[in-house]
């Protein structure tokens, strides 16, 4: 009863009655004069009516008076509650109790509206901060769902973030990253270009509620060329170690094979020729070998220029004549290479393809095949070269200076093409054909955005300047 009879008896009421009963006692004052003066009872009855009104009037006048202004500082309120820092109380000013409030109410309104185009603003150059960012950046909840993803995120998991939020981390194969500590590597993708990252992770709290964020940082360029620093010292310590044996072999060899006509006549003599005669050209040829690897390592920065890549691949085309290579249908393309190295490099694939073709082992009946052909996507120029082939048995070491599967192979061709390409920015790729034919299939990848900075444009030759 008591708490029924709370509810009923708001402020507004509350107010409203203490007004009425305040004007009780003049109601009274006024019965009690006219009964003193024996004023006849009706005009009483009107007097004490008209009193009556008059004070319900003026005490509804002064309700209004204090109800009004509050209910415009609770509209204020309601209105900053929903984020909405445009409306204002009137009558702010520093004279009375009411105008103190509406002041403090107004300031407050001010600071929040200043405070959130500030969040604004630290929002809008975070969010401009995390897309310029070259390094993926991604946070997830305490269940493991996607809640912010960059543009370079975006690009390596190849999706949109609008149908990436909310999802969980094994969609994109990323549940190792929840666990994942400081400096971890993680690798992303399959085969010879395989993505490698280091992952720095940290926390924050949104919304109370704690979440982990994750940077990677692409290391495989890095790794990539700590390995062909590796490479290039261990072939220089060789070429060092091995030329000082060889200059001296071949010259003892050289000298041994002038005199032993004379001291060793017959028979004898010319076989012992003829071996040392061995010995000289195999080592001279050993001495070519370590050469042609410290070029290798040696490959000079690309000069870059605007190429048009149709009459480049119709050069490199005929330069194969052990079989007809066909050009498959492609627009030309005005890209920014240096000519010689990239020729050089379609030169070495071309070349591969074509022993592959041509080799004792493939399946097809007898008819080598071998097909070129390139197209264009957003960002880059994808290069194709097929054959039919035994194709690939071991695409682990296909990049491995050294590593050659062809008993007159040096194991040079691949690796220089891939080191021009990446010079360049790009990449190769060599797995096995999965169209139903058998063979290989050789993808070389160059950006439409040179390492100079210079647009590849992508545009048809005939629109080049």
């Amino acid at each position: 009863m008591r708490e029924r009879m709370r509810r009923w008896l708001t402020f507004e009421r509350r107010l409203r009655l203490c007004f009425y009963l305040m004007g009780s006692p003049l109601i009274a004052l006024v019965w009690w004069w006219l009964h003193t003066q024996g004023a006849d009872e009706s005009i009483v009855w009107l007097v004490l009516a008209v009193a009556a009104g008059a004070w319900a009037f003026m005490a509804s006048s002064l309700m209004e008076q204090i109800t009004r202004p509050l209910q415009t500082l609770a509209n204020v309120i309601a209105a900053l509650r929903e984020d909405d820092y445009s409306f204002r109380a009137r009558g702010a000013s520093r004279s009375d109790a009411m105008g103190d409030l509406a002041f403090e109410i107004n300031a407050l309104a001010s600071g929040l509206q200043a405070q959130r185009a500030g969040s604004l603003e630290a929002m809008a150059l975070l969010e401009r901060v995390l897309n310029s960012m070259q390094s993926p950046v991604l946070a997830f909840d305490p269940e493991g769902r996607l809640k912010l993803i960059n543009e370079a995120a975006e690009q390596m998991l190849r999706v949109e973030a609008k149908n990436a939020l909310g999802l969980p981390a094994e969609t994109f194969d990323l549940a190792y990253l929840i666990k994942a500590s400081d400096d971890d590597l993680f690798s992303l993708g399959e085969g010879q270009q395989a993505a490698r990252w280091i992952v720095k992770r940290a926390s924050f709290r949104l919304s109370g509620v704690p979440h982990s964020l994750i940077v990677l940082s692409d290391v495989s360029s890095a790794l990539r060329e700590e390995e062909r620093l590796a490479w290039a010292r261990l072939i220089r310590v060789l070429a060092h170690e091995i030329n000082n044996s060889l200059a001296p072999i071949k010259s003892i060899a050289e000298s041994l094979r002038i005199r032993v006509p004379r001291e060793i006549p017959g028979e004898n003599g010319s076989d012992f020729s003829r071996g040392l005669e061995v010995i000289e050209s195999r080592a001279e040829s050993l001495n070519r070998f370590l050469q042609a690897y410290r070029q290798l390592m040696g490959l000079p920065a690309p000069t870059l220029a605007p190429v048009s890549l149709s009459p480049l691949m119709q050069r490199v085309v005929q330069l194969e004549t052990r079989l007809t290579v066909k050009m498959l249908p492609s627009d030309d393309i005005i890209l920014w290479l240096d000519t010689d190295q990239i020729q050089q490099a379609l030169i070495n694939l071309l070349r591969n393809a074509a022993e592959a073709a041509l080799g004792p082992d493939t399946g097809h009946d007898g008819v080598p095949c071998v097909e070129i052909g390139w197209k264009a996507t957003p960002h880059e120029v994808v290069i194709t070269i097929l054959d039919n082939g035994p194709g690939l048995t071991n695409e682990s070491n296909l990049f491995v200076p050294f590593y050659t599967t062809k008993p007159s192979g040096t194991g040079i061709g691949l690796v220089l093409a891939q080191q021009i390409v990446q010079a360049h920015r790009g990449s190769i790729e060599l797995r096995n054909r999965n169209d139903g034919q058998g063979g290989c299939r050789a993808e070389l990848r160059i950006p439409l955005i040179s390492s100079a900075g210079s647009p590849g444009s992508g545009l048809p030759a005939s629109a080049a300047v």
